[in-house]
């Protein structure tokens, strides 16, 4: 029995892997059913079918409030984060070949983190308003993250390319070094950026609006678009420099560009739901258990694990210790250092 769906649509023929095809299928079904649980969760609670009915605009008023306009938001930030964040963490596993590779591992979060908090401490006024747009606010988490990756890549290479310890320790100093400068911004700026800046670094989804969601949604669904033509590029990656050349690729252009765009995700994501930490280490490695390593399955895969990841974790934020929020980045931290700690251990060699 063939392993491929024989997909035509007009002259061009897709083999699609059934197995993949299974899984991404069951995690989209998962996610919906995630996303009307988490709706329907608070202090306010509402019934699965109210919530459908809230969504496409019937119910009560009250209802449609609480689901359309204070949870909706929260709910689509998390999945998309999430994505963004293990898209990251995938294609930099896959261009440095290093399973230890994440966007916060290897300091591209910390480095976002600096020039968010910069950004907040800068353009905010006495009143507690930004004195510029916010729609800046993701430039300024891309150039940190764009900087930081960079210098960590290039301090990491030698003449035998990239070693895989040595660029770990490096993130992990350098992301030490950045977030000493990130709380001294903190520490001179105006109190209420401070206290603002230090709930977002900890990953907190609280007081998300829909003029976020019109922010975020296009930059990360263009990049996902740009990271799909790629997909034949990371898989070429992971063969190795001499491999890979051999067999016609660029390596070092289409290194660079997936770097780009894996710091771009990371940026983007970090802008609006804060530093939320290790998501883009565990669902990659989740991800390649359901599907392997072939990154036309990979990508999506990872996407929704991720997306699944932090909506979980903010679900159980807002709701386990009612009438306190918890920032989201907490239970994801706590089940991402345990795992990083057996990743290192099983990689120790």
């Amino acid at each position: 029995m063939s392993k491929y769906f024989n997909l035509r649509l007009g002259k061009t023929q897709l083999l699609i892997n059934k197995k993949s095809f299974t899984v991404i299928l069951t995690l989209l079904l998962l996610t919906v059913a995630m996303v009307i649980t988490s709706l329907g969760f608070g202090q306010m609670k509402v019934n699965p079918v109210e919530v459908v009915k809230a969504i496409f605009g019937y119910g009560t008023d009250m209802n449609q409030l609480v689901v359309n306009h204070f949870r909706m938001p929260r709910i689509l930030l998390a999945i998309l984060a999430g994505a963004g964040l293990a898209m990251s963490g995938a294609i930099l596993q896959g261009i440095i070949r290093n399973p230890l590779a994440s966007p916060d591992i290897i300091g591209i979060t910390a480095g976002a983190a600096l020039t968010t908090v910069g950004f907040l401490a800068v353009f905010s006024d006495r009143s507690n308003a930004l004195s510029v747009s916010i729609q800046w606010l993701p430039l300024a988490s891309l150039v940190g993250a764009v900087l930081m990756g960079v210098f960590v890549y290039l301090l990491a290479t030698t003449r035998n390319g990239v070693q895989p310890i040595k660029l770990v320790l490096i993130g992990v100093g350098l992301s030490a070094a950045v977030q000493a400068v990130t709380t001294m911004v903190m520490t001179f700026g105006p109190i209420y950026t401070a206290a603002k800046a230090n709930i977002w670094l900890t990953g907190s989804l609280n007081a998300t609006n829909w003029t976020e969601i019109g922010i975020i949604t296009p930059w990360i669904l263009g990049l996902v678009v740009l990271i799909f033509f790629y997909t034949s590029q990371l898989n070429m990656q992971e063969l190795g420099d001499d491999l890979a050349t051999n067999a016609g690729a660029r390596v070092q252009r289409d290194r660079l560009v997936l770097l780009i765009l894996a710091t771009a995700l990371a940026g983007g994501s970090v802008a609006f739901a804060g530093g939320i930490g290790f998501v883009g280490l565990m669902a990659p490695h989740i991800a390649r258990r359901l599907v392997g390593s072939v990154y036309g399955a990979l990508l999506p895969v990872s996407a929704l694990i991720g997306g699944l990841i932090v909506l979980l974790a903010d679900l159980i934020a807002r709701t386990a210790f009612d009438p306190l929020v918890v920032p989201a980045g907490v239970f994801t931290s706590l089940i991402g250092a345990p795992y990083f700690i057996y990743l290192l251990f099983k990689t120790r060699k």
